[in-house]
C-alpha cells in the first residue's frame, strides 16, 4: 500500500511539474486534441449525427500544434491513440460477455440445489438448434478444436524449430537473408487460401487414398493450420535463438565443443523459454483459425469415435461460428457468444503464458534472478 502511495505521489507530482513548466497555449491546444479525440469517440460508440465536429476540432488543433509544439502533440497523440484502442478492445471483450450470458442461464443445471450456469454446455453433447426443446452443448466443437491444435502443434512445433535454428545457427548469411524474409511472408497468405488448397486438394487425395468419405478429417486439417501458424513459430523462435548471446556461444566453442553441442547444449536450453513461447503463438493461431476449418470440415456437431480417431472430421468452436452466425437468432445467437468467451479464455492464457516465458528468458539472458 505504501508503495502504491508512493507511486500515484511521483506520477501527480510530475503531472504537476508539467503544467508548471509547459506553455499555457500548449496545455490548451493538447486539452483540446485529447478532448476532442475522447468527445469524437463517444460520439461514434452512440452513432450521434455530431461526431463529426469534435474530430474536425481535433485535426485543427493538431494542425496548429504540429507547427507550435509538434513534441508535446506527438506524445498527446500516442497517449489518446492508445487509451482508444485499450477501451475498444474492452469494449469488445465486455460485449462478447454479455452477450453470452443467456445462453449461460439457458444451459444451467441445479447440482445439489446450486444453480451452475452453462454446466449442461459442457455435459452434454448434443447442438440442436431447430428441434424443440433447443440445446447447445459445446463439448463437440472443443473436441475438434483439441484434436485440431493436437495435430497443428505437432506439425508447426518441430518443424519451426528446426526451421528456427537452421536460419540462426546453420545457414550462410545469404541464405539467411532470403529464407527468413520469405518465411515472413508466408504469415500473410490469407487462411482461406489454405482452406481452398485444402478442400481442393487434401480432402479429394485423403478420400481416395484412405477411402474416406468426403476426406474432411481432422488429421489434414490440423496439418493444414500447422502450416498456417508455421511462419509465426519459425519467426519468433528465431529471433529467440539469434537473442542468446555470441559470447555463450563462443565460450562453448573455445571449450572444444562442435557446433551441434553447441547448439543442443548452449543455444536451445538458453533460448528454451523464447522457443516455449513461439510455439504457445502457433498454438494461438490454431485455435483461433477459422476460415480453413470451416471450408475442410463436414460442420457437423458431433463427437468422432473413439475419441482419439482424428479420420473423421466434424466440427470446432471457430467453424461453427462462422457456419452458423449468418442464420443465428436469439438463444442460437447467444450461444455463439458463449463459443466466442470459451475461444477468447483459452487464447488469453496462451498468449499471458507465452510472455510470462518471454519475460523469463529476458530475465535469464539478461542475468537477474
Amino acid at each position: 500500500m505504501a508503495r502504491w502511495q508512493a507511486t500515484v505521489g511521483r506520477r501527480v507530482a510530475r503531472a504537476r511539474r508539467f503544467f508548471e513548466e509547459t506553455e499555457p497555449e500548449a496545455v490548451v491546444v493538447i486539452g483540446l486534441v485529447l478532448g476532442s479525440i475522447l468527445l469524437g469517440f463517444v460520439g461514434f460508440l452512440l452513432t450521434a449525427s455530431w461526431t463529426a465536429v469534435p474530430l474536425a476540432v481535433a485535426l485543427l488543433a493538431s494542425t496548429y500544434g504540429w507547427f507550435r509544439h509538434q513534441g508535446l502533440l506527438v506524445r498527446a497523440l500516442t497517449f489518446g491513440m492508445t487509451t482508444v484502442t485499450i477501451v475498444t478492445l474492452g469494449l469488445i471483450v465486455v460485449f462478447i460477455f454479455v452477450e453470452s450470458i443467456p445462453a449461460f442461464r439457458y444451459e444451467s443445471v441445479t447440482v445439489f440445489g446450486v444453480t451452475v450456469p452453462g454446466l449442461r454446455m459442457f455435459t452434454q453433447t448434443r447442438w440442436d438448434a431447430v428441434t424443440d426443446p433447443v440445446q447447445f452443448s459445446l463439448l463437440p466443437m472443443i473436441h475438434g478444436t483439441v484434436l485440431v491444435t493436437v495435430i497443428a502443434t505437432a506439425v508447426a512445433g518441430p518443424l519451426g524449430v528446426a526451421a528456427a535454428l537452421f536460419i540462426s545457427e546453420i545457414a550462410p548469411p545469404t541464405v539467411r537473408e532470403l529464407v527468413k524474409p520469405a518465411v515472413e511472408i508466408l504469415a500473410g497468405i490469407p487462411s482461406i487460401v489454405y482452406g481452398f488448397i485444402g478442400f481442393t486438394i487434401v480432402n479429394p487425395w485423403a478420400g481416395d487414398a484412405f477411402a474416406l468419405n468426403g476426406g474432411a478429417t481432422y488429421l489434414f486439417v490440423g496439418a493444414m493450420v500447422g502450416l498456417m501458424a508455421l511462419p509465426t513459430v519459425v519467426s519468433v523462435a528465431e529471433d529467440a535463438l539469434t537473442s542468446v548471446p555470441d559470447s555463450m556461444k563462443n565460450g562453448s566453442l573455445a571449450l572444444g565443443a562442435t557446433d551441434w553441442q553447441s547448439m543442443t547444449s548452449i543455444t536451445i536450453p538458453a533460448a528454451f523459454s523464447g522457443v516455449s513461447a513461439a510455439v504457445l503463438l502457433g498454438v494461438g493461431r490454431a485455435i483461433g483459425e477459422t476460415m480453413a476449418a470451416t471450408v475442410m470440415l463436414r460442420n457437423v456437431p458431433r463427437i468422432s469415435e473413439p475419441l482419439y480417431n482424428v479420420f473423421y472430421g466434424y466440427e470446432t468452436l471457430t467453424s461453427v461460428i462462422a457456419s452458423d452466425y449468418g442464420s443465428a437468432n436469439g438463444i442460437h445467437e447467444h450461444a455463439l457468444f458463449a463459443a466466442g468467451v470459451i475461444l477468447f479464455i483459452t487464447v488469453m492464457f496462451l498468449s499471458l503464458g507465452s510472455q510470462y516465458i518471454q519475460v523469463r528468458m529476458d530475465r535469464k539472458l539478461g542475468g537477474e534472478s
